[in-house]
């Protein structure tokens, strides 16, 4: 694996440098995110992934004796969600699904939730009958339950940002 070799800090900008984002090929409503990696020219690859939505791999570099493509998709993804609309459907009418999607990634996985704050939940400020204590209560247990963090981005346009911010800094300590 990469992390068993001694890489200067120039070795790792570089591999940083070449990462490919992994985008889910079910991944709905993302122009907004491809777009951003498009303008900024970072990678991207349209990729059927077993667990999240985002995920990214390093391709062979022979000048850094990466002699293969190093996939990231089970050690660390990112599942985003649109809406409270539409975590609140996962969570009252698809969790049983949902529950089991999170429990069987045994990596790092993130919950970005766009258009919406934290407060907007307790508050009860989306449009669905989810109960929002219930709702509360069912985030905070899964991120316990099965070590699932979630994050709000209020400005979608941010996701993008947030995605690359993730990925960049997960390969950066894993190679330190």
């Amino acid at each position: 694996m990469l992390e068993n070799f001694k890489y200067t800090d120039k070795e790792i900008d570089e591999i940083v440098k070449s990462l490919t984002v992994l985008v889910d090929t079910r991944e709905k409503d993302n122009r907004h995110i491809l777009d951003y990696f498009t303008k900024k020219n970072i990678p991207f690859k349209k990729k059927a992934l077993s667990q999240g939505d985002y995920s990214f791999y390093i391709p062979k570099n022979d000048s850094l004796s990466i002699a293969r493509d190093y996939y990231f998709d089970k050690e660390v993804c990112i599942e985003r969600k649109g809406s409270l609309e539409e975590v609140s459907s996962n969570l009252s009418q698809q969790r049983d699904r949902f529950e089991k999607e999170l429990s069987i990634y045994k990596g790092n996985m993130i919950l970005l939730i766009e258009n919406a704050n934290y407060s907007d939940i307790i508050d009860g400020k989306y449009k669905t009958q989810y109960n929002k204590k219930s709702f509360w209560a069912s985030l905070h247990s899964f991120w316990f339950r099965y070590k699932i963090p979630f994050e709000f981005m209020p400005n979608r346009d941010y996701s993008g940002v947030f995605i690359r911010g993730m990925f960049t800094y997960y390969l950066k300590n894993k190679l330190h």
